[in-house]
């Protein structure tokens, strides 16, 4: 009578050692087959056996910095007819002005027409703005508004994408704001 008094009165204390003594159960029982899968699966055994990733060694080299590319990545847009732009191979010029001056952005777009929240990939090159975060900006309203995207010069060079619902032409450039400079201007048809 006395056993079943203090049982009846600490129903909670009875529930307390009934879950703790249920979970050491569940904790030994998968424990043992934590136990037995490690063996079968050999997990754990002697570091000094031989095994086949032994022989391989991982090299990492010190890293050195390369050269970069020697001119401008530009993409060039189609021609308005549709075909090539020109039949013959035209002969470059050599020419101060095509070099792109120090701090000078070049812009170039991807695609020439895009239907309405496709991408238009925007790549350039940056000479001298090594980690310069570039905003990008479109015009309107009369003047040129911060779009939300930047990019990262790297290597001299950048790429980044915008998309836009404004159908028409829409006028795009990047600009570094810690310097004040501002790339070329590219057109990019949408609808």
């Amino acid at each position: 009578m006395i056993d079943r008094l203090r049982t009846e009165d600490h129903p909670v204390l009875t529930g307390l050692v009934a879950l703790v003594s249920v979970g050491l159960v569940v904790g030994l029982v998968l424990g043992g087959v934590a136990l037995g899968a490690t063996r079968f699966l050999g997990i754990g055994e002697d570091p000094s056996a031989e095994t086949v990733s032994d022989d391989v060694d991982f090299y990492l080299p010190k890293p050195s910095p390369t050269d970069g590319p020697s001119g401008p990545l530009i993409t060039l847009a189609p021609s308005e007819d549709g075909g090539e732009s020109q039949s013959q191979p035209a002969e470059p010029e050599e020419s101060e002005s095509e070099e792109p001056e120090q701090d000078e952005i070049t812009l170039s777009a991807g695609q020439t027409s895009v239907g309405v929240m496709e991408n238009i990939d925007l790549t350039g090159v940056y000479p001298g703005g090594e980690g310069s975060v570039l905003q990008v900006q479109k015009f309107a309203s009369g003047g040129w508004q911060d779009f939300p995207v930047t990019a990262v010069v790297s290597n001299e060079t950048f790429s980044t994408f915008v998309q836009t619902s404004f159908q028409g032409v829409n006028r795009f450039r990047v600009v570094d704001n810690d310097t004040g400079t501002a790339s070329n201007e590219i057109k990019v048809t949408v609808g």
